[in-house]
């Protein structure tokens, strides 16, 4: 007989002790937390047994299913050497061997490690900033953002992010930033492809940096997907056109990839489909494949060699105590592991076909619009019905769950950004799931 006292249920624990991140406390009065207590692939295993799948990655972290068996052996092994010791004077195997692959992969051949995406902003920004000063341009310490752009919320990182609901509040604290037209397709004019909309966008970027290039250090921008923002997509050409902008007017051209990275949006990294390289690159989420937390900053040999000197003040002392972690290190090498042994984009581009088959019910409804796909993420706006003010995106997420779905829908933005293992049943379940959720909540 098991003799082991019985632990009450998870989520009102949760609820006296822990304060969930991106939410309001009270709203859970109505809506306890779900209580997970295993994953395996696209699955997500509840407290009472229900399974639901995990739609969004779990915040677009998993990219390869819950427990990846090389992944999940690789920390293991890992774990029997080395669990972490500081990178300030040290270093190891995993950190070596990561930050090799990803220059080989990026062309950006030194690597700043940080815990989290609001991290790799952070070091990109003051990398930026602190080389301007560096090269004796002090006054080069403004940054340029995108409308309706997201890149995390620590101070540095939010005074570049435009989502009011984050940022309002905290706007005595941050810092001035300027803003560019977004090019999200969905504001072209009638008759305008996506491709001449970003390039008439781009106008608006190179009349800013003509004008403000000599007080400016960089340009921020999500690449492809603006996915905080209402996943927001764009073309590449927008890309294109900023990287030459920002070479003509010595503007430095961050791209944070830390939510489409990876393998999202159809290339391993979204800037290589403008056929560019930044000048720094922000990576996380899928960096460790939803395994540790992991961030990485990635950037140029010019920009290294500006710190490169005998005294202390002109290096980067930015650090953070995980930084570099080694078991952190060994998932994301065995991200890359899977990378390599198996061709990831081909096999997503052909599931990503037969989701779009399976999806063309909900693209047809009538309250569905600006039904969108780019690579492994699909968005479309539903639209409420009459009388309703509110967003209809929380009632899709709870209706959802109800179907054994897991949604985070952005206001009244449906989105899927499920792992890169769907098998026929999952996408079956998928599609059902929000129908029947559509159905209830939107008729």
């Amino acid at each position: 007989m098991d003799s082991r006292p019985v632990q009450a249920p998870l989520a009102p624990r949760s609820l006296r002790a822990v304060w969930h991140p991106c939410t309001q406390m009270k709203l859970h009065e109505g809506a306890p937390p779900l209580a997970i207590v295993s994953g395996d692939g696209a699955w997500l295993e509840a407290e009472d047994g229900t399974r639901y799948l995990d739609a969004i990655s779990s915040w677009w972290v998993n990219l390869f299913g819950h427990g990846h068996p090389h992944i999940r052996a690789a920390i293991h092994s890992q774990l029997d050497r080395l669990e972490h010791v500081m990178l300030a004077g040290c270093t190891h195997e995993p950190v070596v061997k990561l930050s090799e692959r990803l220059g080989a992969l990026t062309g950006l051949g030194h690597a700043h490690y940080g815990s989290d995406g609001a991290s790799a902003t952070e070091i990109a920004m003051k990398l930026s900033a602190h080389y301007w000063r560096n090269c004796g341009q002090p006054d080069k310490h403004r940054f340029v953002a995108v409308s309706g752009g997201y890149h995390g919320e620590t101070l540095g990182a939010l005074a570049v992010t435009d989502i009011p609901l984050f940022r309002d509040t905290y706007a005595p604290l941050l810092r001035d930033c300027s803003l560019v037209p977004s090019p999200d397709w969905r504001q072209a004019a009638a008759g305008e492809d996506a491709q001449a909309f970003a390039r008439r966008q781009a106008l608006a970027l190179e009349a800013h940096l003509a004008q403000h290039h000599a007080s400016t250090a960089a340009l921020i921008v999500e690449p492809l997907i603006q996915c905080a923002g209402g996943m927001a997509m764009h073309h590449a050409e927008y890309l294109r056109l900023a990287r030459e902008l920002c070479t003509l007017y010595g503007v430095h051209l961050i791209c944070d990839e830390i939510a489409v990275g990876f393998g999202r949006t159809g290339s391993l990294f979204a800037h290589q489909q403008a056929g560019i390289r930044p000048d720094f690159l922000c990576l996380s989420k899928g960096l460790s494949g939803g395994f540790l937390p992991l961030a990485v900053t990635l950037t140029t040999d010019d920009v290294y060699q500006a710190f490169y000197h005998h005294e202390v003040r002109r290096g980067f002392l930015h650090s953070h105590s995980y930084t570099g972690n080694p078991l952190a290190c060994a998932a994301a090498n065995a991200v890359l592991d899977v990378f390599e042994a198996s061709d990831v984009l081909a096999t997503n581009a052909a599931l990503a076909a037969r989701i779009d088959d399976a999806a063309a019910p909900i693209a047809a409804l009538r309250q569905v619009r600006d039904w969108r796909r780019t690579g492994m993420v699909w968005a479309f706006e539903v639209d409420a019905p009459p009388g309703r003010r509110e967003p209809v995106g929380p009632a899709i997420a709870a209706a959802a769950l109800r179907h054994g779905v897991l949604l985070r829908p952005i206001g009244s933005t449906v989105y899927w950004m499920p792992p890169y293992c769907l098998d026929d049943h999952a996408i079956g379940h998928l599609i059902a799931g929000t129908l029947a959720a559509l159905e209830e909540t939107v008729g």
